[in-house]
């Protein structure tokens, strides 16, 4: 499905604070996409170079060059030309782990108000970011803070004007930080509703009870709630100065002369006097017993802490190896111990490094009915068996393989390239730091694996949690029906169009266009149709395919069997088993996966160049082959269960299916979802009659993206896939007609143990083939594609401090899809937040939009389009859908001319035809709402 926004989030709420954790040296697993967010990942990564002859790996930073201004600010650049793209990002050496007790959380906070505005540009920066159409966020970690842009090349200096005027000229004021201080809450209290944070956070304050490493870096409420002006002001005039700050632009742009516009802008910004102390390492506790949360939530969850050395240390990439030989996929030692078992749905790890210390942090999900005690004691035993085994050879080359290769494929963007080198520099002092750590990998043997495991994962060195769900039996979880109320908006303090403007920095625009290749495309005889888009900036290639056997297809009796399909078709093939496909794929540190969607499997892969013959061989055989064998149905048919009970005590994961089931009747395909019942009936017969029937090369599209010769691929598709027949025609699905409601409906549906709430509003939206397309997402852009500069994120989030986010945006496929607004409030805020939305909807409604809304709005799509272009998986989604969409071919390079065409006469038009303030299908999920009465 397409989703007409642009997700500048402000922050990804759990995403971010689990890296705030990490801020170390590897995060081994892809972040995985919440339903329409876009994340970044956080694997380290730098330029890479392939030697053919020799097939060895190796990492350069030779084109980087690091600068250092007298007033002690280092900046880093480097050039890539491949796109007119360029990243600015400016790190603080300063975080949460400095911070003195009582002040739990001011880094984090200060971090918000450096987005308020500044004295010489006194309005929120989001809106100034949006309007130069650069995609801008920030975090907070232990021992940094990061604020971080990314735009067309045209927009460089403009934004380090920006990020110097607020390195030294930022407004603290009493009514910013009063405002924000709510936005800070809802954020942590948002965080709360997980069950896994829980844990996490008890199990740190456990191990560091005397240090600001026990607390959590976004912040505790009563010290957030106690913080000054002052204090915020103080903080802010000692540590965001050039001395205590890192630099980074990568992209495309000429070094020598944005060298001296550094200096011209940055060079005159006085150092600071306040000396920053080294953060003191802390002294770990260890607890004799396991810490336990008996706490409302589902599926028991045990997670294991055992102290780390800092980052420098020699054992860190040792450790990392291991890492990967204990969890890093199917064929890793403590999968095959737990949940090959039946022990456990999934564990994970990774090893966090900071500059004091660090730690390693495993996570089990445990299976129903399993005892935590158990799977702890599995643990130990997993362990010491292995100590006194070894570990194979074979084992280590595989945990080579696999944290080399993540290194390359998840930082071939220019934004996580300049996060590396600033997390390098801050962290371990030298922006060279993943080189190094690099070479290191691959001289670990297998001896030096058994000597660090019995180093550090010791029985007496570690902190154990367990997270056991209570009996919610007290709790009423059918939804409740309820209205809200509807209050005038006062008069605002956010800055107009115009005010915005006469903010920006001079700009001089250029014409920034992509020169992509074009598109080669092979239609085979059997109706699969392959797109190829070669390119060697990356010494890698991206796959992205779809297959029409999606969830549309599932009936109301087996509702989720497209799903258990998908997730299943891994599980072996007529010639290999689970386990030797699992293999193939991570000895080549190779990736796979299928995802049942609503109108189709989406395929994503990725690989080295050098071994994508095999990836594209070992996709082959999975689509054309699968078997289905019993044992591992069963074990995905439980994991899938697990995943329900999970989800149905998710706040947006219940709001997004009450949403929906309001929106489609009962016989409409997007209605259905899978429970307990329909998941248990479905057998192993239905599994493979389903892949039979759905499962077909004439319903298959293909997209390849990288450095392959066009040829050989062309070659090897229709040799593996030439032979591939079906007979007759696909299966189709009838879509009845959806009337929207005449009158809006509200819902709440009560989770036990969340602290905030999730709101759904919104109706029948619109199609990706509709003519009105291209307006609409101008229209969405002013009302809620950006969480600050959108009229909802500015008043509902940015005045009024309602929410930590706030956003809008239309969904919809081959078929009609929906309008979406969702928020996150606290429950004694949410009918307040209603109530202002619908306000905000009337007035657009009714009013209409300025014609500098709609420039504004223009060049942020077009913009964002474009950063988007330049990364290897948003391209190949892009053309994937086009193709899937029937759009036009030449779609990947006319969508910027389309949006630029857009007038404020058509988004008025759409404005009254797509929205609709008084139609609202109204969804909360989480704490209890008090119902109150509608009024004018």
């Amino acid at each position: 499905m397409f989703v007409i926004s642009v997700f500048h989030r402000y922050r990804v709420p759990l995403l971010l604070f689990i890296l705030s954790l990490i801020a170390g040296v590897l995060l081994k697993y892809p972040v995985s996409e919440r339903q329409n967010l876009k994340i970044t990942q956080w694997e380290h990564s730098q330029q890479i170079f392939v030697n053919k002859k020799t097939n060895i790996l190796t990492l350069t930073t030779k084109n980087v060059q690091k600068t250092m201004l007298e007033n002690g600010l280092t900046v880093l650049t480097k050039e890539v030309h491949n796109a007119p793209v360029i990243t600015v990002q400016v790190w603080y050496k300063i975080g949460s782990g400095n911070e003195q007790p009582g002040m739990n959380g001011i880094a984090h906070q200060l971090e918000h108000i450096m987005f308020k505005g500044t004295k010489n540009r006194p309005v929120q920066f989001g809106q100034l970011f949006s309007a130069l159409g650069s995609d801008s966020n920030a975090f907070t970690s232990y021992e940094q803070t990061a604020y971080y842009n990314t735009a067309e090349s045209d927009k460089l200096k403009a934004l380090l004007e920006l990020e110097a005027d607020r390195m030294q000229n930022s407004l603290i004021d009493h009514q910013q930080l009063a405002s924000e201080k709510q936005v800070v809450i809802s954020e942590l209290e948002g965080y709360e509703n997980s069950p896994k944070y829980r844990l996490k956070r008890a199990l740190l304050k456990s191990i560091f009870p005397n240090h600001a490493y026990g607390l959590p870096t976004g912040g505790t409420k009563p010290d957030v709630e106690k913080l000054t002006v002052e204090q915020v002001r103080e903080y802010y005039q000692n540590f965001y100065t050039p001395d205590n700050a890192v630099l980074v632009i990568v992209g495309d742009f000429q070094t020598a002369q944005t060298l001296e516009t550094v200096e011209e802008i940055f060079g005159k910004i006085p150092q600071g006097q306040k000396f920053l102390p080294k953060p003191t390492p802390p002294i770990p506790q260890f607890p004799s017993s396991p810490i336990v949360l008996r706490e409302p939530g589902a599926g028991k969850l045990l997670q294991v802490i055992y102290p780390l050395p800092d980052v420098n240390h020699p054992d860190v990439p040792i450790l990392g190896v291991m890492d990967y030989i204990l969890t890093g996929g199917k064929n890793s030692y403590l999968y095959q111990v737990l949940v090959k078992s039946g022990l456990a749905n999934d564990v994970s790890a990774h090893v966090a490094s900071l500059g004091a210390i660090g730690w390693y942090d495993l996570s089990v999900n445990a299976s129903p009915n399993q005892d935590l005690g158990k799977i702890e004691d599995s643990i130990k035993t997993a362990i010491t068996k292995l100590v006194k085994t070894g570990v194979t050879s074979e084992q280590v080359q595989r945990a080579k393989a696999q944290l080399t290769a993540s290194v390359i494929l998840n930082r071939r963007d220019i934004t996580g390239q300049g996060m590396q080198f600033a997390n390098d520099q801050l962290i371990a002092g030298d922006d060279r730091y993943t080189e190094r750590y690099l070479e290191n990998v691959r001289q670990v043997k297998s001896e030096d694996v058994i000597a660090v495991i019995k180093k550090y994962l010791k029985p007496e060195a570690q902190v154990v949690g367990f997270f056991e769900p209570q009996d919610n039996a007290n709790y009423d979880r059918r939804p409740s029906p309820s209205v809200g109320t509807e209050e005038n908006l006062t008069s605002g303090v956010t800055a107009t169009p115009s005010e915005v403007i006469k903010y920006l920095p001079n700009l001089d625009y250029a014409n920034n266009k992509l020169n992509h290749p074009i598109l080669q495309k092979l239609t085979l005889a059997n109706g699969l149709r392959v797109l190829l888009l070669p390119g060697n900036s990356s010494p890698t290639v991206t796959l992205s395919g779809y297959i029409k056997a999606g969830k549309e297809f599932d009936d109301n009796e087996q509702a989720g069997l497209a799903s258990l399909v998908a997730d299943n078709l891994m599980s072996g093939t007529k010639t290999k088993d689970a386990l030797t496909i699992a293999k193939i794929l991570e000895d080549r540190g190779a990736s796979l996966n299928f995802t049942a969607q609503r109108e189709g499997v989406h395929i994503q892969g990725k690989s080295l160049r050098e071994d994508f013959s095999v990836l594209l061989a070992t996709m082959v055989d999975i689509v054309k082959n699968s078997t289905f064998p019993v044992q591992e149905l069963k074990l995905t048919r439980q994991q899938a269960l697990n995943a329900l009970n999970l989800e149905l005590d998710d706040p947006y994961q219940v709001a997004n299916r009450q949403f929906i089931q309001s929106l489609y009747p009962q016989n409409h395909p997007f209605h259905t979802f899978a429970t307990k019942e329909t998941i248990q009936r479905i057998k192993q017969r239905d599994v493979i009659a389903f892949k039979q029937k759905h499962y077909r090369p004439d319903t298959m599209v293909l997209v390849l993206v990288g450095d392959f010769d066009v040829e050989k691929v062309r070659s090897l598709i229709e040799h593996q896939f030439g032979d591939w027949q079906v007979s007759g025609k696909a299966p189709m699905v009838e879509y009845p007609t959806v009337v929207m409601t005449d009158k809006g409906v509200r819902v709440n549906s009560v989770l036990p143990g969340k602290s905030q709430a999730v709101t759904y509003m919104g109706y029948i939206g619109i199609k990706r083939q509709d003519p009105r397309f291209y307006q609409a997402l101008v229209l969405n852009q002013i009302l809620g594609g950006d969480t600050l500069s959108s009229r909802l994120g500015a008043e509902v989030r940015d005045r009024l401090g309602l929410t930590y986010e706030i956003y809008s945006n239309f969904q919809g496929g081959k078929n009609i899809g929906t309008f979406l607004i969702e928020m996150q409030t606290s429950p004694e805020d949410t009918n307040k937040a209603i109530a202002t939305t619908r306000k905000l909807l009337k007035q657009l409604h009714q009013q209409g939009v300025t014609e500098l809304e709609v420039e504004t709005a223009k060049r942020t799509l077009i913009s964002n389009y474009h950063i988007s272009l330049s990364k290897p998986e948003q391209l190949t989604a892009r053309i994937l859908m086009n193709e899937v969409y029937e759009l036009d071919e030449m779609e990947l390079r006319a969508f910027a001319e389309k949006i630029q065409k857009v007038t404020k006469n058509e988004v008025n038009q759409v404005a009254r035809q797509l929205l609709y303030p008084d139609k609202f299908v109204v969804v909360t999920a989480g704490p209890a709402i008090m119902a109150e009465v509608i009024g004018d």
